[in-house]
């Protein structure tokens, strides 16, 4: 017994809450046994390196290099993507990829290098194979944008998974970016950054690490090219990064390094080379397009835990109508259930409640549900006996039910690694339906179990289906919310046929964008918060989850007016555009910080309505090509280190440039501008870049910046579509894309290219529509800005 625990364990048994403390302790003792009798201390190990190459079987995009030790399995797929897995291991099974490996590139040939290596050449890439298992990944003009050294593991004497360890080299100009959800980023410093999903258990702020979404994915941008990295392995482990150094020592560049280390195998590696965007296309073809939120998901929501009645709900809508407030969903808490339980109401607090989403249907406002994946352990409750009789819940090494604690009481968890079990979950959603919910908001799907002392989630040892392999929690826990997220988006399609799934998630991994999109989790209030906000949601969409965003104000504390005001001027420009807080936090309703907080946030709202088509368009262009709608101001000039390092601004699609405030106190900042002219879009002052300039930013509002010849649509007076335009340079042209979709259906609507550019000598500026039959008349109403006194309607 360990004394420390021990006193824990005495500690939270006598504080607020008995029972489920108690609870909570039983559940950490219980969990520390079942890992002892299942897993047991790991025995001697014997130390592996491949050896040299022992023979090679060439084939279609690649081959198998067998060396001493080990084989290496490699592939160039016809998207580009490069793949390599030791020990033989294929690309598939995977959680990650969208259904199953890409086609072989067949131009692709595994041929002799030079020293005994070999290599494998490419369209837009060069693999290079030492002769003891070092790879090397070249551009096709010959520049090294990655060595990965033989990889060294870990084999137990007895059996068992082993442990494996891949040193990688970098240019020392690389910056690393991504692997998931990172309160410190977007861009990722010199540190180690753990890989498994984890509930921190307290609001969390830009030191904590790791957090609910972790994914082995790295964006790395070097002068050269950027590349992204992706290790498809779910068991838990950590990445090391140290950023190179150029001119160090004796004149000599020092490479950035980046070290892997996970518990269990096999080392499957892939690899997409080229520029942010088609790296980005590259990552959205293997692993799964991101999915399409309906419309009014890409509105403005309003959640709390604490609404507590429908009276409550009908208030707070009230005070958004009566003020004249754009809202367009409502979330409800756990509160709303019966005991916390999921896939229940409580009739007392919410009587009417399919009632209550009809009427609210009818003012524009949806509901949105919470789930839980932890179930009432108790006979009774129809989710726990449907479950049992199916036999859809985690078991130990032994057979039995795990039993954990969540906010019902004791629970148990759904395997959703297992097709027969997301099937049956699936079905559940029928119920959220009827009740009246549009949307489903997923949490705890860590998934969390309280505890008092150690990790709180499921024991290592409960075991998994793993699709029909079977496992155990190492190697399950990471994709436990995934495999959630699939049950809710597959059965939804079936349920509500006509209408697009919305679905978000705490928790998740790679490929989680084909379900859907995630938030920051609990984030604390406080201008770190804030900071910390705009990191996670940059360096989710570098890694394929393009819709997410915080809990505007932050989940815990009351934010005093000035913080509320610039996070919701910072969500305003975000996917996911959600208020939220805690129970215990204060009120996040605009008119309860003031008349002033109240007439600018107004401001944010009324501006986040009127880009809707906008953010409509950056939904489609993110379904088709990949790319995130919150970018980095390196998205289209990776190779301008001054943007390279600039983390307090960001692009929305190609059109906007978004400078939020994110420090006290303050009235004016620096905002680092790409090359190009940039139109401030309320004073319309021009500002050239590449350049550093100061901009105003005043209570009232942020800093946003137009791109000189952008078309951006937006909602006019009238309600309908309307082409924003912003002039361009003298004798240059601009454009932008318009999907022109209100809908909530499955259509795939037409791209529309538009087309702005100086005609007779620079004396009128024309917009046109772009097709293969020539260019015409834009069907929707054109304004332009940018030409001072001389803006117009046209």
């Amino acid at each position: 017994m360990d004394g420390r625990d021990l006193v824990r364990s005495v500690r939270v048994v006598g504080s607020v809450g008995a029972a489920q403390r108690l609870r909570t302790v039983k559940a950490a003792w219980r969990r520390r046994r079942a890992d002892a009798d299942a897993l047991p201390p790991r025995g001697p190990e014997r130390a592996r390196v491949p050896g040299p190459v022992r023979e090679v079987e060439p084939g279609t995009g690649g081959g198998v290099i067998r060396f001493n030790r080990s084989e290496l399995r490699i592939l160039v797929t016809v998207n580009g993507a490069v793949f390599w897995g030791w020990d033989g291991a294929a690309p598939e099974p995977s959680y990650a990829l969208l259904d199953r490996c890409p086609e072989a590139d067949p131009r692709a040939v595994l041929e002799p290098d030079k020293d005994g290596g070999w290599r494998v050449v490419a369209e837009r890439v060069t693999v290079v194979v030492s002769r003891h298992g070092a790879i090397e990944v070249r551009t096709p003009g010959g520049v090294t944008l990655r060595r990965d050294l033989p990889p060294r593991w870990w084999e137990p004497v007895g059996g068992g998974a082993a442990r494996w360890m891949q040193r990688s080299e970098v240019p020392a100009d690389a910056r690393f970016f991504g692997l998931g959800g990172r309160a410190s980023g977007p861009r990722l410093r010199a540190g180690t950054y753990r890989l498994w999903n984890t509930d921190p258990g307290h609001a969390f702020g830009p030191g904590d690490d790791p957090l609910y979404v972790t994914m082995p994915v790295q964006l790395v941008v070097s002068d050269a090219a950027t590349h992204l990295v992706f290790h498809d392995t779910t068991w838990d482990g950590t990445v090391t990064l140290r950023e190179g150094e150029e001119g160090a020592g004796s004149g000599h560049d020092r490479a950035g390094t980046s070290e892997l280390r996970v518990e269990g195998g096999p080392l499957r590696c892939w690899v997409m080379v080229g520029t942010p965007a088609r790296v980005l296309l590259a990552w959205a073809s293997l692993t799964g397009a991101p999915a399409l939120p309906p419309t009014w998901a890409l509105g403005h929501h309003h959640a709390r835990w604490g609404f507590g009645s429908e009276q409550e709900v009908r208030r707070i809508v009230s005070g958004y109508q009566e003020r004249g407030l754009p809202l367009d969903a409502v979330h409800l808490d756990i509160d709303h259930l019966d005991e916390h339980q999921v896939f229940t109401v409580d009739q007392e607090r919410f009587p009417k409640l399919p009632l209550l989403a009809e009427e609210l249907r009818g003012d524009g406002i949806r509901l949105v549900s919470i789930v839980d994946p932890a179930v009432k352990a108790a006979e009774g409750n129809a989710v726990y006996d449907g479950g049992t009789a199916v036999d859809a819940f985690v078991r130990d090494a032994s057979g039995q039910l795990v039993r954990g604690v969540a906010w019902p009481g004791e629970v148990v968890f759904p395997d959703f690694t297992h097709p027969r079990v997301r099937e049956w979950w699936g079905g559940l959603y029928e119920e959220r339906l009827t009740q009246g919910f549009s949307g489903f908001w997923h949490d705890m799907n860590e998934p969390t179990s309280f505890a008092a002392f150690g990790e709180s989630t499921l024991p290592r040892s409960a075991r998994h289906a793993l699709e029909g392999r079977g496992g155990d929690h190492r190697e399950a826990h990471n994709v436990y919310a995934l495999g959630m997220a699939r049950a809710a988006y597959d059965s939804l399609r079936e349920l509500a046929p006509k209408e697009r799934p919305f679905v978000f998630s705490r928790s998740g991994w790679a490929g989680m964008q084909r379900y859907g999109g995630t938030w920051s989790g609990d984030v604390a209030t406080g201008w770190p918060g804030l900071r910390a906000s705009l990191s996670l949601v940059l360096g989710l969409g570098l890694c394929g989850v393009p819709y997410s965003g915080p809990d505007v104000g932050g989940f815990d504390g009351s934010p005093s007016p000035e913080l509320y005001l610039r996070w919701l001027q910072l969500g305003a420009y975000l996917p996911l555009f959600r208020t939220h807080a805690s129970l215990r936090a204060g009120r996040r309703e605009p008119w309860e910080f003031g008349a002033d907080v109240l007439e600018h946030a107004r401001v944010a709202l009324v501006e986040r309505r009127r880009l809707l088509p906008y953010f409509v368009t950056l939904a489609h262009l993110a379904r088709r090509t990949g790319a995130p709608y919150v970018r980095p101001l390196w998205w289209n000039a990776p190779e301008d280190r001054a943007l390279r390092d600039c983390e307090d601004a960001f692009l929305l699609g190609d059109g906007l440039l978004v400078a939020p405030v994110l420090d006290p106190g303050a009235d004016r900042r620096a905002v680092q501008l790409p090359r190009g002219r940039w139109y401030d879009t309320v004073t319309e002052q021009v500002y050239e870049g590449p350049a550093q300039v100061l901009v105003d930013a005043p209570l009232s509002r942020i800093p946003v910046l137009a791109r000189a010849g952008a078309v951006i649509p937006v909602r006019g007076d009238d309600g309908g579509l309307e082409l924003e335009v912003w002039a361009p340079a003298r004798g240059r042209s601009g454009g932008g894309l318009v999907v022109p979709d209100g809908g909530d259906g499955w259509d795939e609507p037409e791209l529309e290219r538009y087309v702005s550019r100086w005609k007779s000598r620079g004396k009128r500026l024309v917009v046109e529509r772009a097709g293969e039959g020539g260019s015409s008349e834009p069907p929707y109403p054109v304004r332009v800005r940018g030409l001072g006194e001389r803006s117009a309607q046209m």
